[in-house]
């Protein structure tokens, strides 16, 4: 009997998931390990097997949302019938969908709706015996694409832990496949200098006339939109901002460097600093929970990182347990898996505190919406060589702007401030954070 495989709940804020790319197709033969689709989540791009042994017989359509428990592929014997699934899932999503339309006329149109798109997918569902010679490039094409990613377990595990990308990996197994042997062997290409990513600009319009150009929104912009606009709506926030002396940071971050195995960023020594504030102040480290404050006893610090669809937040998991290098090689791998897509669901969930820094893009100081459920969020400016006064004389001091968004409702003004000296005293004086 043919069987459903349906769309999985790959993140705590998951609705819906966007078949990034088929790694099988209508007709082939698939196993239950097999990896046959990537689907894209707010959070990320992950890896879907069936779980049953069989023939694909019908796919959902690339590039369209499939919504949690959606059959997004079908599985069962060769010309086996299965319009029958289909149709069940049409009928029982009728009904919740009537009931659904007042509301979801707020919402933003979804013009990727399941419905529209099933009726011309038995069409497609049985692939002809024989391909036709115009077909077979592109069968080919398919085929070497699943080549390429076909790996062992372990294989995967270890270059996940090695941050290798598995793509990059040319199997030395049968049919091609990646094993051990070529994660261990491997040796990065030297990379070209990054090139900038491309801004956009603004389409030349002819004079007098008038354009504009519609972007549907992602599933991750989609998902912010919804968390911030309830965040700021719901949390009562306030704002507190104080200068920080980096001086003497910026000394200790060369003598630091000078000897740890991994870089040390700015960023690095801020998380660092937080969690041991974090740990003298544990209301700050607490999460509004409606009918009681939730005050965390472990202190995992979430990072804001900016990919091309928004933002995502990597979580530091017992930042205060950890050495500087420990968090600059942590950090360093969660934030290069945020931007290529590779993340998944336990490296992005468990904040309890969370920075957002814009200093590298010049920012001198603002501030930021909190990141449930954490109670506070800090925003990290710029350092600038700044004139002080000192004693009646005029001197030049690095200094940079930082402002700690509130939960009044967990955190009161003297709680919020009393955090901000500590981590003053921390940022000051970084030997502070090494004994």
């Amino acid at each position: 009997m043919a069987e459903a495989i349906r769309m999985p709940l790959l993140s705590d804020t998951m609705k819906e998931g966007v078949i990034a790319e088929w790694h099988k197709k209508v007709g082939d033969t698939v196993k239950a390990d097999d990896v046959i689709a990537e689907v894209e989540t707010d959070k990320a791009t992950m890896e879907v097997t069936p779980y049953v042994d069989g023939t694909l017989l019908y796919t959902s359509e690339k590039g369209k949302g499939v919504p949690i428990n959606g059959i997004m592929a079908i599985v069962g014997k060769p010309g086996e019938e299965f319009q029958s699934l289909l149709d069940a899932e049409k009928n029982n999503a009728a009904a919740p969908a009537a009931t659904q339309e007042q509301p979801a006329a707020t919402e933003t149109p979804q013009p990727q709706s399941a419905a529209p798109q099933q009726a011309p997918q038995p069409v497609q569902a049985a692939p002809a015996p024989q391909p036709t010679p115009a077909a077979a490039p592109q069968q080919q094409a398919v085929q070497g694409t699943d080549d390429r990613i076909k790996a062992s377990p372990l294989a995967k595990k270890l270059a996940e832990d090695k941050g290798v990308d598995i793509n990059a990996l040319k199997g030395s197994g049968d049919n091609g496949r990646i094993i051990k042997r070529d994660v261990d062997s491997y040796t990065p290409a030297q990379k070209a200098p990054a090139q900038k990513a491309a801004v956009p600009v603004m389409p030349f319009m002819p004079a007098g006339q008038e354009g504009h150009t519609d972007t549907p929104l992602s599933q991750m912009r989609r998902i912010i939109a919804q968390k911030l606009s309830e965040s700021k709506h719901n949390s009562p926030h306030f704002y507190l901002t104080m200068t920080i002396t980096m001086d003497n940071a910026i000394e200790s971050r060369k003598a630091i460097n000078a000897v740890s195995p991994v870089k040390v960023s700015f960023n690095d020594l801020v998380i660092k600093a937080c969690a041991m504030a974090l740990r003298r102040h544990p209301q700050v480290n607490s999460s509004w929970m409606g009918d009681f404050i939730r005050q965390n006893n472990h202190i995992h610090i979430g990072t804001a990182v900016a990919v091309d669809e928004g933002l995502i937040v990597p979580v530091i998991k017992f930042a205060d347990q950890k050495s500087l290098s420990q968090i600059a090689d942590e950090a360093g791998i969660l934030i290069d898996k945020a931007r290529t897509k590779k993340i998944q669901p336990q490296e992005f969930t468990g904040n309890t505190f969370t920075i957002s820094n814009l200093g590298m893009m010049d920012i001198d100081e603002f501030t930021a919406i909190i990141n449930p459920p954490d109670a506070c969020i800090l925003a990290v400016g710029k350092i600038a060589a700044t004139p002080v006064v000192e004693k009646g004389v005029v001197v030049i001091r690095q200094l940079m702007k930082i402002t700690l968004s509130c939960d009044h409702r967990v955190v009161d003004g003297a709680v919020g401030s009393r955090f901000l000296q500590t981590l003053k005293a921390h940022l000051e004086n970084p030997v502070t954070m090494l004994v």
